[in-house]
């Protein structure tokens, strides 16, 4: 059985020019898990997520995998730490083929050249990418696009995935398709995974917890079911029509 990792948020803040942004806020993370962090736009999702991640400094508060602190980390310390990110608006290597953009997220983490194409190319059969595997990315329809993201996180092999609007663009069916896949990367890999999207449809039936922040503050965390059932989140998120 595979050992289980554990990412640990705790007491993060972050203000910018007095404006408190993140305020005091912990979360925990376990490997074959995944947790939704949902709230209003400019609740602290993404500044989270940013400190989380290495791309902005924190205020305060602390982010350990296994015990082991990487808060002070550069972005791409934390990358070989074992915590990778996707992205709201679609970061890939346009120039790049699709197997070639897979293996950038290898050879990031210190894989070869030759281990980093095996890799890639089982993941593009993983993901249903197999017949773009040489097509640039730039000609890749906009779903294929996301998959390619996932793609290229899951390629550096981490203990944890942030997917950042997993779902953002995709119609109906789509996001339906993406459910499934998403569904099943946290045993298959052996990863947790912390998705922010404002898809409820997609969320609720994704996600084993949630955590709710709002104004950079959390309000609620549980299960689905107990989230949508919150006074809390019904008046700043969800409304009363939520389902």
């Amino acid at each position: 059985m595979n050992a289980r990792s554990t990412l640990t948020v705790n007491a993060l803040s972050k203000s910018f020019a007095g404006l408190t942004a993140v305020d005091n806020v912990s979360l925990q993370l376990v490997s074959g898990e995944i947790l939704g962090l949902i709230g209003p736009n400019g609740s602290g999702k993404t500044t989270l997520i940013n400190i989380v991640t290495g791309l902005l400094d924190k205020d305060s508060g602390s982010v350990d995998i296994d015990g082991n602190d990487i808060s002070s980390l550069p972005a791409h310390r934390i990358a070989r730490a074992g915590l990778v990110r996707t992205y709201q608006t679609i970061r890939l290597f346009k120039n790049l083929t699709c197997l070639e953009n897979i293996m950038v997220g290898a050879i990031g983490v210190g894989t070869t050249e030759r281990q980093a194409k095996v890799l890639a190319l089982q993941i593009i059969d993983e993901l249903g990418l197999g017949k773009r595997t040489n097509d640039l990315s730039m000609h890749l329809t906009f779903r294929e696009q996301r998959l390619l993201e996932i793609a290229r996180a899951l390629a550096a092999r981490p203990k944890f995935i942030l997917l950042d609007e997993p779902a953002a663009g995709l119609n109906e069916d789509e996001s339906d398709e993406l459910l499934v896949l998403l569904r099943s990367l946290p045993q298959a890999n052996n990863l947790g995974m912390l998705v922010v999207d404002h898809d409820m449809r997609l969320m609720m039936q994704l996600c084993d917890r949630l955590h709710v922040l709002n104004y950079g503050q959390t309000i609620a965390a549980g299960s689905p079911d107990d989230v949508r059932r919150d006074p809390e989140v019904i008046k700043a998120y969800l409304g009363s029509e939520s389902k």
